[in-house]
């Protein structure tokens, strides 16, 4: 990737293994801009026109797969806010929490409350025309 922006995504993304299978992987910029292509229209994979020259749907797809395994976009997502940041360019008023991204505090767990099964008599579930006369 040239300058700016791919200066500092590159190196967050898993180099390709030497010896995979297959031909040599596209630069890691076409499956990126694929993949931020197929987001921004809102279209599926398999519907990435090969036109645009970013490679298969299907072969994005299994990039930004092997990216997200290996922890590339959580490290690329703290890189571009703390840039952003820095140059005073987020809103932190707007900013919310979402608990799927905190952690949930290590404590001893609160015990079930359970409904005891004896002690007392079942509650009788026959009904008859008797139960149903006045007194």
């Amino acid at each position: 990737m040239d300058g700016g922006l791919g200066a500092l995504i590159e190196p967050l993304l898993p180099p390709w293994p030497e010896k995979a299978p297959g031909p040599p992987p596209v630069p890691a910029r076409l499956p990126l801009e694929g993949m931020l292509y197929v987001l921004h229209n809102d279209i599926a994979w398999q519907l990435l026109p090969l036109e645009l020259g970013f490679g298969s749907g299907q072969t994005r797809w299994r990039r930004l797969d092997r990216w997200q395994k290996a922890g590339g976009f959580g490290r690329l997502h703290r890189v571009l806010l703390a840039e952003l940041n820095a140059a005073g360019e987020l809103d932190w008023s707007r900013a919310c929490v979402d608990g799927s991204h905190v952690r949930a505090e290590k404590r001893e767990p609160t015990p079930a409350r359970r409904r005891s099964t004896g002690g007392r008599r079942a509650a009788n579930t026959t009904w008859s025309a008797a139960d149903a006369a006045p007194h």
